[in-house]
């Protein structure tokens, strides 16, 4: 699909986007408290509980996945912004509804269909507020997408290292609230209820909402722990 390095990484204020970026998703998750990971594709996706999303319903909600939607770029691909109708969860006009982030394959990049299910066999069965909630997905053709909450002020790598000039110095307090709410994310994945050793914990992976709550995201490389403890 193209690189898309070129295009600004953006965090955006909660000002700015859609009505519904306050809510709790409505969405039909429901999680085990202990989860076990499914070996099949067809498990997994058949016990997901997710939202499967058409290519075109992601592509109207993403505006064509504009260049001016892109968000950020990561090994798997890029992430577009995207608008959903919070019920019904089809595509919205942009600038109404729910707010999502839609992570799109790159098929010449270095990752794929392994990382993708792999990030839906632990963001489906595992719920915390340090994580951040997958509410769905896209399989069809060689399209592989998902599709998550909206995180309004994009990444801590972005906020440390200054990307551009839509990211602000954290204060001390603010550096604090997210190690300790990270650290609290990566405590709950090594608990006896989740039992997944995380591997790939970075700043670029610690994403922050409207309010810099933070949470770890990218679980492609995730596995399960030892049965043992």
């Amino acid at each position: 699909m193209g690189s898309c390095l070129s295009v600004r990484i953006k965090a955006e204020s909660p000002l700015h986007h859609g009505a519904s970026d306050g809510r709790e998703l409505s969405s039909r998750h429901s999680y085990s408290s202990a989860p076990l990971t499914p070996r099949s594709q067809s498990e997994i996706l058949e016990l997901s509980n997710l939202n499967s999303f058409s290519f075109n319903e992601l592509r109207v909600a993403t505006r064509n996945f504009r260049p001016d939607s892109v968000l950020g770029e990561g090994g798997f691909g890029c992430v577009f912004k995207g608008w959903i109708d919070e019920n019904t969860f089809k595509a919205a006009r942009p600038g109404t509804r729910l707010v999502i982030d839609v992570k799109r394959l790159n098929q010449e990049g270095f990752q794929g269909h392994k990382e993708w299910l792999a990030e839906i066999t632990y963001l489906s069965q595992l719920s915390h507020p340090n994580l951040v909630k997958l509410i769905g997905y896209c399989l069809e053709d060689e399209h592989r997408l998902l599709v998550y909450e909206f995180m309004p002020r994009g990444s801590l790598e972005n906020h440390l290292f200054r990307r551009s000039t839509y990211f602000q110095p954290l204060s001390w307090n603010l550096r604090m609230k997210v190690a300790l709410e990270a650290a609290k994310g990566l405590t709950y994945l090594h608990s006896p209820e989740a039992k997944v050793i995380y591997r790939d914990f970075k700043s670029s992976n610690i994403l922050l909402d409207a309010n810099y709550n933070a949470k770890l995201s990218d679980f492609g490389l995730a596995k399960d722990g030892p049965i043992d403890g």
